[in-house]
């Protein structure tokens, strides 16, 4: 959920098992949607890469992304802002919440465990 990222501290990037993780969590600013949306997702390919390159940046801030802090606005105000740029780099098709939706196809597509697929994007398991 793109408030889930928008909301991300530099120290909700933790490694696990020398595995770059991200820690999604409640914070006092952004609260999450559900119980099931506190998780801790394993970051690789074009994800770990930009994780590391928001870690590398000066500690200017302790928010992983400080506009999106700095102007304390809604999810919708970024997803509209995110949307308007896609639609000029990837055509009118595709929106943010596309990506979501796509992670959960790509890890189907991979036979990935329907429960593991849950946790990872946040969603409650249908058959627990």
């Amino acid at each position: 959920r793109l408030a889930e990222g928008a909301g991300l501290l530099r120290s909700d990037f933790i490694e696990q098992d020398g595995i770059l993780c991200v820690n999604v969590r409640p914070h006092p600013w952004r609260s999450l949607k559900t119980a099931s949306s506190e998780r801790i997702i394993p970051l690789v390919g074009s994800a770990r890469w930009a994780a590391e390159r928001i870690l590398a940046q000066p500690a200017n801030s302790e928010s992983a992304f400080p506009i999106t802090m700095m102007v304390k606005e809604h999810a919708n105000s970024a997803s509209a802002a995110l949307n308007k740029w896609l639609k000029t780099k990837i055509g009118q098709d595709y929106t943010i919440h596309s990506f979501r939706q796509s992670m959960r196809d790509r890890l189907r597509s991979l036979k990935c465990p329907s429960d593991v697929i849950d946790q990872m994007g946040g969603w409650l398991t249908q058959g627990v």
